[in-house]
């Protein structure tokens, strides 16, 4: 089974990446792809706040979006090192949820893995668009991982 593992560069998809492996079995996954969308006339940047590098004035032009994406990926990749199955990445350009969609389609793909609420303005507005948009619509199951529930404070 070939796994898709979707990130926007959050530590949410890199949560969504553990809870993977901490539940499934290695030996029935062929492959995984972890897929990185990059939005080409976005106003807000791909943020990678997965490896801990400084944010230059450089990282808001398009090839700092795309920088951004391929550091957020080898983090996620770097994650199944040793675990088993073969990890590629792919960069797409586009609709986030529409090329992880479209990705899973082309790879044939038994499951996604995506974070829910990694990215938005407000959490209780925009939890989790993208990874509702790929549960309606991916052509195979999707496990979408949750953030970890805030403390309040008292």
């Amino acid at each position: 089974m070939h796994v898709i593992v979707a990130t926007d560069g959050s530590k949410q998809s890199l949560d969504a990446a553990k809870r993977l492996k901490s539940f499934a079995d290695p030996s029935k996954i062929t492959a995984i792809s972890v897929v990185a969308v990059i939005r080409p006339l976005a106003a807000v940047a791909f943020a990678d706040d997965l490896s801990g590098g400084q944010k230059t004035p450089a990282d808001r032009d398009t090839s700092g979006f795309r920088a951004a994406a391929e550091s957020a990926m080898a983090t996620i990749a770097k994650e199944f090192d040793g675990w088993g199955p073969k990890v590629h990445q792919r960069l797409r350009s586009g609709s986030p949820a529409n090329e992880i969609i479209k990705t899973a389609r082309q790879l044939d793909a038994g499951l996604v893995v995506v974070a829910a609420g990694g990215r938005g303005i407000s959490e209780t507005v925009l939890m989790g668009s993208t990874a509702q948009r790929v549960q309606h619509y991916a052509p195979c199951p999707v496990l979408v991982v949750r953030p970890k529930p805030r403390k309040k404070k008292s």
